[in-house]
């Protein structure tokens, strides 16, 4: 009989692979490492019992949390990546010629390394981009000393658990508006909203304190089982989530790269969220 991953993010229902391969497992000194080979989704890489990102499908999520607020800015500068050790966001990211510089807060070294070896077409060579830099260390630590100023802050974290707790704490979100330009924009990642309501809650009531404008879009990973993907939305600039479509395009035609899901017509749609989910917010 194969031998399975199972994950282990929720107790009553999880999903397993068919490991054909481990390519690399080891306890780094934050957390445990795996990656290992699945027919369907290529290399798979997960975090202590966690499934972070696989080869197949990451465009979806990488390009969805990068480009909505990229685009909504409209003239994005400086960007700031927390955590994102794989270099997908990143890849993403540098895509818009109007960016000047990049930093990267990544806790764990091995996981851009293991992200360099095992999965190279995550970052496509962004780790050699001149305005990239990186940083290791703790986000929260980096975030409370800052005093840099960001046009767009994208928190690319594993769930709410372990080492990644800390990045969904009010002291974390405070940290990330302290170190947005005026009409700058934080976008993080908030699992899937059917399994994780509660933490889609938490993030709204603490964006509420914090920002004019709070909200969620959303990104259909196959990865992330349960429904779709939640992905916050904080600004005080009222008008850039409720951008027209035509100015999306007019961005996107000028930008003059190509994407595998995101595109204007779903920028736009991805603000649109279940009833269930905008019934759970108004309480």
């Amino acid at each position: 009989m194969a031998k399975r991953f199972t994950e282990t993010l929720y107790n009553t229902y999880g999903q397993s692979y068919v490991i054909d391969e481990v390519l690399f497992e080891n306890r780094t000194e934050h957390q445990h490492l795996i990656i290992f080979k699945n027919d369907q989704f290529g290399h798979v890489m997960a975090l202590d019992g966690i499934v972070q990102t696989t080869e197949k499908d990451e465009f979806v999520y990488h390009e969805m949390l990068a480009h909505v607020p990229m685009f909504a800015h409209g003239n994005v500068k400086n960007v700031l990546i927390i955590g994102g050790g794989d270099g997908g966001i990143l890849r993403e990211v540098l895509k818009h010629s109007s960016v000047e510089k990049v930093t990267m807060v990544e806790i764990d070294q091995a996981v851009v390394d293991m992200g360099i070896q095992y999965f190279p077409n995550h970052s496509a060579g962004a780790f050699d981009d001149p305005r990239f830099n990186l940083v290791i260390q703790d986000g929260v630590d980096f975030i409370l000393n800052n005093e840099e100023k960001f046009d767009v802050i994208i928190s690319d974290s594993t769930d709410p658990e372990g080492p990644g707790e800390v990045l969904f704490t009010s002291r974390f979100y405070q940290g990330c508006k302290n170190s947005l330009t005026e009409n700058g924009i934080l976008a993080t990642q908030n699992g899937v909203c059917f399994m994780q309501l509660d933490e889609v809650k938490t993030t709204y009531n603490r964006f509420k304190k914090l920002f004019t404008d709070r909200w969620f879009f959303t990104a259909a990973v196959p990865t992330y089982i349960g429904g779709m993907m939640t992905l916050s939305w904080g600004c005080d600039n009222l008008e850039l989530r409720q951008l027209p479509l035509e100015t999306i395009q007019q961005r996107f035609d000028a930008a003059n790269f190509t994407t595998r899901y995101y595109n204007p017509a779903i920028h736009v749609a991805a603000f649109a969220l279940p009833q269930y989910v905008v019934n759970a917010l108004s309480d």
